[in-house]
């Protein structure tokens, strides 16, 4: 009898994320890459978090952070996120919280603990790769709900929801993924009330949140009325502090957070205790709002760069985003170009992107691309910008 072949099962229908595949394709030095959406490494508080786990090593729960420990993770970590939520508009207590191995955990959990084959998983159309790819191991059917320039309309959810009984939401609110579109306040509230009104869970994704370059911050969506017990908030250190920590948190009401408790203990135990507990030091003792309005400060003039650019080197009738925060710019192309082929192009021009496609639950538009200007300087990103208009010059001429 042959080996099973994990192919022929839920496997086979979840492609590998085109993003991880791309990086491992591009680690050469000469390429400018805007595919990944990686936070600058220059910009890591390297002496901080070295004290941090010096502190760790040289204090007397050393051995203890060594150890085994509790799923639910470390206390006192929970309790500095707790009160940074909290002053987010977000109340939150330590109880309330899930320490994850990241927030890419988070999502993975969520849709362990609530999805079964055929449910539905609502998604705002174009949205986060990986998670697609989570919410299609569970073989949830996964339906696209259209947005705009302000985020998931409305009225398009409330049609999904009275046709298809959702079970989950799964939304990017703020500075999208990929789009860096950015939910409005009025919309949060239409989201909640229909959460509340047709009994469906929201997971609210928010690893950008805080990278905010302009515009008044709205508070998370978990907080709005009606989302308050049917939300899931995740949260993460990856992007505001380093993604080496792989330190996330989800934020959920009693009656679901005992079932992601355990959903995690089938799956890693624990986050890291060591790496919890030097988070731990450095929340307590870095001030992590000056650290984010110096990535604020770093990061602005590269998202203007971009934009610059792409009036220069996009062709006439292209669009994209211009978002207020995060990392991201979204963009689309005239005249049917395929950014699939448009990549292969740009590669030989050492320039690289990620193309929309994968993005889209569904018929995906193939003439999308998402770019992300956090990793380079202003005049890496002009020159890389330049390299892409060389290759759109050259993909539209064969």
């Amino acid at each position: 009898m042959p080996l099973k072949n994990p192919s022929d099962g839920r496997m086979g229908r979840v492609d590998s994320s085109p993003v991880r595949d791309l990086l491992a394709l591009i680690d050469r030095p000469e390429i400018i890459s805007f595919a990944g959406g990686l936070p600058c490494p220059t910009l890591f508080d390297v002496d901080g978090l070295r004290q941090a786990f010096d502190d760790v090593f040289s204090s007397g729960r050393i051995r203890r952070a060594l150890q085994y420990s509790s799923t639910e993770g470390d206390p006192d970590l929970r309790e500095l996120i707790a009160a940074r939520l909290t002053g987010r508009g977000l109340p939150t207590t330590g109880d309330s919280l899930l320490v994850t191995t990241g927030s890419q955990q988070g999502v993975s959990l969520v849709a362990t603990a609530l999805l079964e084959p055929g449910d539905v998983v609502l998604v705002e159309e174009p949205t986060y790769l990986a998670a697609l790819q989570c919410f299609r191991l569970t073989g949830a059917r996964i339906v696209p709900v259209r947005s705009d320039e302000s985020g998931l309309d409305p009225e398009a959810l409330r049609e999904a929801v009275e046709r298809e009984r959702p079970v989950l939401l799964y939304l990017v609110p703020t500075f999208a993924n990929p789009t860096g579109r950015t939910l409005t306040d009025e919309r949060r509230r239409a989201v909640a009330a229909l959460s509340a009104s047709h009994g469906f869970w929201i997971l609210e994704d928010d690893p950008y949140g805080e990278l905010r370059y302009r515009g008044t911050p709205l508070a998370p969506l978990s907080s709005y009325p009606g989302a308050e017990q049917s939300s899931v908030y995740l949260g993460s250190l990856s992007k505001i502090g380093a993604p080496g920590l792989r330190i996330g948190w989800l934020r959920a009401p009693a009656t679901l957070l005992r079932a992601l408790t355990i959903a995690k203990q089938s799956t890693d135990l624990h986050t890291s205790t060591l790496d919890q507990a030097a988070a731990a030091r450095y929340l307590a003792t870095v001030d992590l709002d000056a650290r984010v309005r110096t990535l604020a400060e770093a990061y602005r003039p590269r998202r203007d760069a971009m934009i610059d650019a792409l009036a220069s080197v996009a062709p006439e009738g292209s669009t994209w985003s211009d978002p207020d925060g995060g990392m991201f710019i979204w963009a689309r192309l005239p005249g049917g170009i395929d950014t699939a082929h448009l990549l292969k192009v740009a590669l030989t021009h050492d320039v690289a992107f990620v193309p929309g496609a994968p993005f889209y639950p569904g018929e995906p538009d193939p003439s999308t691309l998402r770019l992300s200007f956090s990793t380079y300087l202003p005049e890496q990103i002009a020159e890389g910008m330049r390299r892409l208009g060389a290759a759109l010059d050259e993909a539209r001429v064969e």
